[in-house]
């Protein structure tokens, strides 16, 4: 029997005290006498498990999937707020909390790491604490924020060599990245509602348009979200490519594109599916994330994404096997070598 393996996982619940710790934080940015200590954070194991038990856990034992590669809050990475010594803090405090909860939960949590990104910053700036997280805390994959400024766009393209010292990290550790921006500060974009699905459309664009792969072979980005509006307009964007000169999409890009199923209908789950190659797709639920509630329509929460996997006509049940399990093992390699260490019983 499959593994579940859910590759989209943030620590949407963590103790209160770590958000009334960064609002100390942003308000020390204009007033340093404010400014708080790291040492003043203090959140005990006791807090954590319930945090997670209570939470995520207790979800994923009832939705039936086994493991979350879990990283920080992506609307509290907040990479457009302060300046690089502001992110690198936050980013050090959330990675070492992941880690944590994967110490605690390590049959149930692997943990993928925030990067302490900032607009303008050169991106090697973020090479210590990835490393440190690979090589200290275990951590499997990244996220990388293609917009660090909150939705105003202002970094390189992601094919620019502006963001190469990341990608030289990503393939020397064998990481993968998933491909996401935090809180949009841009009136004109809701965070979750727009910000993050323009974004997830945009990168695939700008990997259309550039030649990545060609410097980075072994290159991986996982969108999230279902792909943004990538497999409603398969048709749009093959023809782009074409158009560009470009090699056909399936042979240009999806050796190392992927996509989650993070679409929260099941008309989605079966767009995603029959669009995009079963190989190209993970297991993916942003549990306890942008969206909540209870679908009128089905009963069931919108996040429950297993259901929809479950309840498609057009997937086997080796096409299951792949989406859950195999396809994760094999985007992220990390993962596969822990899961193999790991006793059979």
């Amino acid at each position: 029997m499959s593994l579940v393996i859910d590759c989209h996982g943030h620590y949407t619940t963590a103790p209160k005290a770590l958000e009334n710790w960064r609002n100390q934080q942003i308000a020390g940015i204009k007033d340093p006498s404010a400014m708080p200590k790291v040492a003043d954070l203090k959140i005990s194991d006791d807090e954590l498990r319930e945090s997670i038990e209570t939470n995520q856990l207790r979800l994923m034992k009832e939705r039936g999937s086994d493991i979350t590669l879990f990283s920080p809050r992506a609307s509290f990475m907040a990479h457009h707020i302060g300046d690089f010594d502001v992110s690198s803090t936050w980013a050090a405090i959330c990675n070492e909390l992941c880690f944590r909860v994967s110490k605690l939960f390590p049959a149930h949590f692997v943990p993928v790491a925030m990067l302490p990104q900032s607009p303008g910053v050169d991106p090697k700036t973020c090479i210590p604490e990835l490393e440190k997280c690979v090589k200290e805390y275990g951590n499997v994959g990244i996220n990388l924020n293609p917009d660090p400024s909150g939705g105003h766009w202002n970094s390189p393209p992601l094919t620019d060599r502006h963001w190469y010292p990341i990608y030289e990290k990503m393939v020397e550790y064998d990481l993968p990245a998933m491909i996401h921006v935090s809180t949009s500060c841009n009136p004109c974009f809701h965070t979750t509602g727009a910000h993050y699905l323009n974004a997830d459309t945009t990168a695939f664009m700008q990997l259309i348009q550039g030649d990545l792969f060609k410097d980075f072979p072994t290159l991986r980005f996982l969108i999230p979200h279902g792909g943004g509006a990538v497999p409603y307009h398969w048709g749009r964007f093959r023809g782009l490519a074409q158009e560009m000169k470009k090699p056909l999409l399936a042979d240009h890009l999806l050796n190392n594109v992927f996509f989650d199923t993070c679409v929260y209908h099941q008309p989605g789950i079966n767009l995603l599916n029959t669009v995009i190659p079963v190989k190209n797709v993970l297991f993916a639920s942003e549990m306890i994330g942008a969206v909540r509630g209870i679908d009128p329509e089905s009963g069931h929460y919108y996040d429950d994404t297993k259901r929809y996997i479950e309840a498609s006509k057009i997937l086997s049940a080796d096409d299951r096997h792949q989406i859950y399990e195999a396809n994760a093992r094999r985007v992220f390699p990390r993962l596969d070598a822990l899961l193999k260490s790991r006793p059979t019983h």
